[in-house]
């Protein structure tokens, strides 16, 4: 096998079962005032993994008064760095555009009993 300089590259299939794994996991974070995980809630706006395994994770929250705005985005980062494969994860919060009810699943919706 020859030498690199640069971090392991994996290749497209690799990214595309990282991703899934990756929002599997995101699927185990909860909004603590909402019994819903983030994902089926709709705060995930995307999911990018990169050639060096590095993910990013673009979300909202469902109000920027969210009592979780701080400890919410470190257990997501926390939780995809434990997937095989994850060199790092950062999660952006973004604000556009805002979130409203409409964005949940059907899941979440039912479950909310929407």
């Amino acid at each position: 096998m020859a030498e690199t300089d640069g971090p392991e590259q994996i290749s497209t299939i690799e990214q595309k079962l990282i991703e899934g794994q990756v929002i599997e996991m995101i699927k185990t974070c909860y909004d603590p005032e909402i019994p819903v995980n983030i994902y089926e809630l709709g705060l995930i706006y995307g999911v990018a993994v990169a050639m060096d395994g590095g993910v990013m994770i673009t979300m909202t929250l469902t109000t920027p008064y969210c009592p979780a705005a701080q400890s919410l985005p470190r257990e997501i980062e926390t939780k995809v760095k434990s997937v095989p494969g994850v060199s790092a994860a950062k999660v952006a919060i973004v604000w556009d555009p805002p979130w409203t009810p409409s964005m949940m699943t059907e899941a979440a919706r039912l479950e909310l009993g929407m």
